[in-house]
């Protein structure tokens, strides 16, 4: 059937049900990337029909942006381009906070240039504080660049998947869309956040829909995520062999039978009326293709879905 489509919110943007998530591409999930490798993987996405990309300035310092700037420069009409403002990347896992309209101003034009584009479709405020998020100094100078043409949505990528501070404002600072952790390990954005979404009109990216690779269904009991390059490591031995136990009763009781588990993951996000696409991450044109095939499993009975 191919990838289906959706309306971003009250946007004009119809978005890919399946995006390509990007955060790997900076250099903290134990694999670092070569310029043709990403070319190859986003050549694949647009063939699938996929049309979203979500990037930040903090994969790597704009390493991300300039591997997805590079790969889209000659077709850069064709997709849908987000990123994000906040934080500057300085070592591995480390960042630091800018959120003045003098600092994000400045990252706003160094993504730009990574980028190789004049324009981006969705610019979010990056997992900040409530205290960072209400400078109204902040919102007007967005404001001012979606006027002048260098962006053409706002957004607000919540921390806390439970945020409902942000989420609630979100219409009064000018963002059309939320970017929330959503998963089926990980489901309380369903309590507060996605009805602030629905009762806005907000579009939603769901993050990390794959749990951090937790649902690729790669992983058995007893895995252990030992290299330091790699942000699963960071979680206890515990927390691990909690979250692979509740895996494998997942894959057990509810994966119907023949149905790979990434796909049936990605595809149960999309099933919440909230959730407009899911941006997993991917590290090889294999995985793309995993995660397109999600859209096999997807009604279209969705109040987002766009038919053509």
């Amino acid at each position: 059937m191919g990838v289906r489509y959706r309306r971003l919110g009250k946007t004009e943007l119809v978005v890919s049900v399946i995006g390509m998530g990007t955060w790997q591409f900076g250099g903290e999930w134990g694999k670092t990337f070569a310029q043709d490798e990403v070319d190859h993987m986003f050549s694949k996405a647009k063939d699938l029909g996929i049309n979203l990309v979500d990037t930040a300035e903090c994969y790597g310092d704009h390493l991300s942006e300039s591997f997805v700037g590079k790969a889209l420069e000659s077709q850069r009409e064709d997709w849908i381009l987000a990123t994000k403002f906040g934080h500057k990347f300085t070592e591995r896992f480390e960042r630091d906070q800018l959120w003045s309209p003098q600092e994000v101003r400045q990252q706003l034009e160094d993504s730009l240039r990574a980028l190789r584009t004049d324009y981006i479709d969705l610019y979010q405020f990056h997992s900040g504080t409530d205290k960072v998020f209400d400078q109204p100094e902040l919102w007007q100078m967005l404001d001012d660049q979606v006027q002048a043409g260098k962006i053409r949505h706002l957004g607000i990528s919540i921390g806390g998947n439970d945020n409902l501070y942000q989420t609630s404002r979100a219409t009064a600072v000018g963002a059309s869309a939320v970017q929330v952790v959503y998963n089926r390990l990980d489901r309380r954005p369903e309590e507060r956040v996605f009805p602030s979404c629905i009762e806005q009109g907000l579009g939603v990216l769901g993050r990390v829909p794959l749990a951090s690779g937790f649902l690729s269904g790669k992983y058995e009991p007893g895995t252990t995520f030992t290299d330091p390059h790699d942000v699963r490591s960071r979680r206890s031995r515990e927390q691990t062999e909690e979250r692979l136990a509740l895996v494998q009763q997942i894959r057990e009781t509810e994966v119907p039978e023949g149905v790979a588990m990434a796909p049936w993951a990605l595809s149960w996000c999309l099933q919440h009326p909230a959730v407009t696409c899911v941006i997993p991450g991917c590290k090889t044109v294999e995985q793309v293709a995993s995660n397109a095939s999600a859209a096999d499993l997807v009604s279209d009975d969705h109040p987002q879905s766009v038919r053509f």
